[in-house]
């Protein structure tokens, strides 16, 4: 059996091993080799029939780039970044939405921004809606009803709602969005537009509602059977998830599941409806951007996997592991490794699909966006898998097809005429972002990681097919950067003791200083000695360090609107989940009255400055 075991896993793209951040080989075990190939669907006991193996091992002979508009070839742009939820304005239900989506490109478009970039817009779950994280979707093809705008869906003036306008405005006056009271707002008023949909909607409406069911096809049918299925057993006191129902409810294609939804067909058109709103108003949104005139418009964000107990992972398939889950081994920062909680694709089911699968997931977020970024895009070539019943220390990396991966990717952004960006941050094999970038995809470079053997490096260092930014949400912003918030956070999370925080509070001082020499010898900011005893960030800092990243030669610059705005607090602190408010965060003002901000304006300035549109 060892043989056999081995044997597959050579042919099967299972690692042997991988050599940790201190250098010592970590041998992958047979026992784990075993279960990873029955998470791939390869029988170890030598019956049954072998699938195709996927396995490419040449990725010299690359015969697709991706696409990249005409003016970035010989021109470089900039763009805002920002969580589409945190968006403040004086019209939304407390959370942002894609009207204010809209609006902020066409604003941004006026200080010279190219594109507003967003963290994932996926679909979570409707029927229990604090589960919130966006890098947690129940499917990665469809859209957050819960970013809907009512008020711009056709037969919201018609309504009659006395008690709305109190309800919305309570739900603004909040630092932290209140999901579950969003959707104890918004989903009433939606199943009363609906209805309005069904009986006075315009034969042409209905038209472009039957052909977009048409379009999205089983995978819209199926998405929408299992909001409605989730939402009934949340209703008779169980779990949205599909992984707690009853068996007879753990296939969609049971006798049980087909009998509800023959009984259900008005519930599950709503949620068909939801998806089609949600995705009509951000193909407007986008339309409005372009309008307006940016270049590129609205920046999408695909996630590396799906929830295990989501929709998508409901459906099945022989392309979803559904018994691994996706993580990262030991290292330096977590030395029992990380289970991201994320089911993969399997490159085995993959190769069998020819890759349909995962032109379907790019399809969908490319439709309506000008760029997209792949988070943990080293994933297109190897990920960590940790097989159902182990622990992240005990899991294995899996190959996956990288060269017909990156050709899908280039092939599909044609189609679509978008940018893509390739999240290539953390342990990244070799050669992997030079292969990533001969293929067109554009490196991700961060301010914060460019600092080598003390000294930040220059802007003429940077890699010129790349995006570059400031910070990310997963890191501290810049003004939370410089007063340490995030050590202090993860002393309050028990992440780190106070005697670690005093070391890493030291460390940071050291940086400051030499992210100021850094900034004074590109001649970003002129010499001034108060500035390394300020107690917070200057603004002329913060400006500084947009000045410094826009004279890069990277193609694109993503300015943090929460930088811009001079916030202290980060979006999310990873390796947390309640003891920080991840994901909940509104910007610190409304997007009506940005234009009154100085600060934002004076980096907005910088950047425009150094990057003119031609």
């Amino acid at each position: 059996m060892t043989d056999r075991i081995e044997k597959l896993a050579k042919r099967f793209g299972i690692a042997e091993g991988y050599t940790r951040e201190q250098g010592d080989w970590v041998e992958t075990p047979d026992a784990t080799k075993a279960k990873v190939l029955e998470a791939m669907g390869v029988p170890v006991d030598g019956d049954g029939k072998l699938p195709k193996s996927a396995r490419m091992e040449d990725i010299a002979g690359l015969s697709a780039s991706a696409f990249w508009p005409p003016f970035l070839v010989e021109h470089r742009a900039w763009g805002f970044a920002v969580q589409a939820y945190a968006l403040r304005s004086a019209r939304n239900w407390g959370i942002g939405d894609f009207e204010d989506l809209a609006r902020l490109a066409e604003y941004a478009t006026t200080l010279g921004a190219d594109f507003i970039g967003v963290s994932p817009l996926h679909a979570l779950f409707l029927a229990e809606p604090a589960r919130i994280s966006p890098y947690s979707p129940s499917s990665r093809s469809f859209l957050n009803p819960l970013l809907i705008a009512p008020d711009q869906v056709p037969g919201f003036a018609e309504l009659e709602k006395p008690a709305l306008a109190a309800q919305c405005e309570s739900l603004r006056d909040t630092d932290l969005i209140d999901y579950p009271g969003v959707a104890a707002a918004k989903i009433p008023v939606l199943e009363e537009l609906f209805a309005h949909f069904l009986k006075a909607g315009g034969a042409e409406a209905k038209d472009l509602f039957e052909h977009y069911c048409y379009e999205r096809g089983k995978a819209l049918e199926i998405h929408a059977l299992y909001e409605t299925l989730s939402e009934h057993m949340v209703a008779q006191g169980r779990n949205a998830a599909w992984t707690t129902w009853p068996e007879a409810y753990h296939d969609p294609a049971n006798i049980e599941v087909r009998d509800f939804a023959r009984a259900a067909k008005t519930r599950i058109a709503f949620h068909a409806w939801l998806q089609w709103t949600a995705e009509t108003q951000l193909e407007d949104a986008q339309a409005r951007a372009r309008a307006a005139g940016m270049r590129i418009g609205l920046y999408l964000d695909l996630a590396v996997g799906i929830s295990p107990d989501g929709s998508a992972c409901w459906q099945d398939g022989p392309e979803i592991a559904r018994s691994a889950r996706i993580g990262c081994p030991p290292d330096l920062f977590s030395a029992q490794g990380q289970d991201w909680g994320l089911v993969p694709f399997s490159p085995v089911g993959l190769a069998e699909a020819r890759l349909e699968p995962f032109k379907a997931v790019l399809r969908a977020n490319m439709r309506h966006a000008g760029a997209l970024r792949v988070d943990h895009a080293m994933g297109m070539q190897r990920l960590y898998w940790i097989p159902e019943g182990n622990t992240a220390v005990d899991g294995a990396y899996v190959a996956y097809p990288f060269r017909e991966l990156l050709e899908g990717i280039a092939a599909e952004s044609w189609i679509s005429q978008t940018v893509v960006i390739g999240e290539d941050l953390g342990t990244v094999p070799p050669g992997f972002t030079d292969t990533m970038v001969r293929a067109g995809l554009l490196s991700y470079q961060v301010f914060y990681f460019s600092e080598e053997g003390g000294v930040w490096r220059a802007p003429h260092a940077y890699r010129r097919e790349a995006m570059v930014c400031a910070s990310t949400h997963d890191l501290p912003t810049l003004r939370g950067w410089w007063v340490c918030s995030d050590i202090d956070w993860r002393v309050k999370c028990a992440r780190s003791t106070e005697g670690e925080a005093a070391l890493q509070r030291h460390d940071r001082e050291q940086d400051r200083k030499r992210l100021l020499d850094a900034l004074m010898g590109a001649q970003a900011l002129p010499p001034h000695p108060a500035y390394a005893e300020a107690a917070e960030m200057p603004d002329d800092v913060i400006v500084a360090i947009h000045r410094f990243l826009a004279a890069t030669p990277c193609r694109l610059l993503a300015v943090q609107l929460d930088d811009a705005l001079g916030t202290v607090e980060q979006a999310n602190l990873p390796g947390t989940v309640d003891e920080h408010p991840n994901w909940r965060r509104k910007i610190a003002i409304p997007i009506e009255t940005l234009n009154e901000q100085p600060l934002l304006r004076a980096v907005a300035d910088a950047v425009a400055a150094e990057r003119p549109k031609a």
